[in-house]
């Protein structure tokens, strides 16, 4: 009771009273009057740079994954000016292979952890299975939050589980994903988001992509929102990843731009700005070079 106790203290902090229908009208100014101020190719090419090149198969195995990996390695070749990926996102049975084939410096190695994409094992499971991918290699963890104790209201819970997989990754960067589709409201999405930061999440991630809808430019603005207040209540950065239904050019460039509106310019590199796609960067290497691609 402490600890809830604790944990209201916290989100009375915070500006909770937001409704749905504000954000979407927010989000449509921005799409409407601040999008197409960046549709520009410097943009795209930043773009590139934040990709979260990602591969969560049923049927991924050492093979595939070690040549996909390949593809990171061959693209610094084949177009030595374009940012490589920012990171290369697997499951942790595959940290080791992907850390011991990357030869890029700069592209981050993450795992998805603690019983992705549904959350749904024990904490100790949970905890082991990051500790594990840390240990092959990977340099950051992305987690999910455990949305069935969220709305049950058990913040308790929530809170704890963060921390104890945090503590797991040690000095790694941890994302946690919030599954935004699952929470509904602006409100419950702000909450998620402020809980997250406050147990240790050094990004916060839209979606695992497995469950529809996945990131939506409104989750995005209210996550942003939540962001923006946690830094000046606090003076902690924290990054935001957008991930699942990224399908478009436009759709990188929306999540650009709320990103840019809301948080401003210090976040628009690609240490605090990612996106987790994989279709995505074959899409926007084709339009910065002008003609259709396949390389990836």
């Amino acid at each position: 009771m402490a600890e809830m106790s604790k944990i209201e203290q916290v989100l009375n902090k915070y500006n909770l009273d937001i409704s749905d229908e504000e954000v979407k009208d927010a989000v449509k100014k921005i799409i409407a009057e601040k999008v197409p101020l960046n549709d520009t190719p410097e943009v795209k090419k930043f773009l590139m740079g934040s990709v979260e090149l990602t591969t969560l198969k049923t049927t991924d195995s050492e093979t595939s994954v070690m040549a996909f990996t390949e593809k990171v390695n061959q693209f610094e070749e084949a177009y030595p000016d374009l940012p490589h990926v920012a990171t290369i996102c697997v499951y942790p049975k595959f940290a080791k292979v992907v850390s011991e084939t990357l030869e890029v410096e700069g592209v981050e190695v993450a795992c998805v952890s603690g019983s992705f994409p549904s959350s749904q094992s024990l904490i100790e499971v949970k905890t082991v299975e990051t500790s594990l991918a840390v240990k092959d290699g990977a340099t950051e963890i992305d987690i999910v939050m455990n949305v069935g104790a969220f709305l049950d209201g058990d913040f308790e819970t929530v809170v704890d589980e963060i921390q104890q997989q945090k503590e797991a990754c040690g000095e790694k960067d941890m994302k946690v994903i919030l599954e935004t589709g699952c929470l509904k409201t602006a409100k419950n999405i702000k909450i998620a988001s402020i809980l997250s930061m406050y147990a240790g999440g050094d990004y916060i991630k839209t979606s695992t992509g497995k469950l529809e809808p996945a990131a939506t430019p409104e989750a995005a603005y209210v996550m942003c929102q939540a962001i923006k207040e946690y830094y000046d209540q606090t003076g902690i950065q924290i990054g935001f990843k957008p991930a699942g239904g990224l399908n478009s050019v436009m759709d990188a460039l929306i999540y650009y731009t709320i990103v840019k509106e809301v948080l401003g310019e210090k976040w628009l590199t690609n240490k605090w700005f990612r996106m987790g796609t994989s279709r995505l960067a074959n899409l926007l290497l084709s339009e910065v070079i002008g003609k259709e691609v396949k390389f990836f």
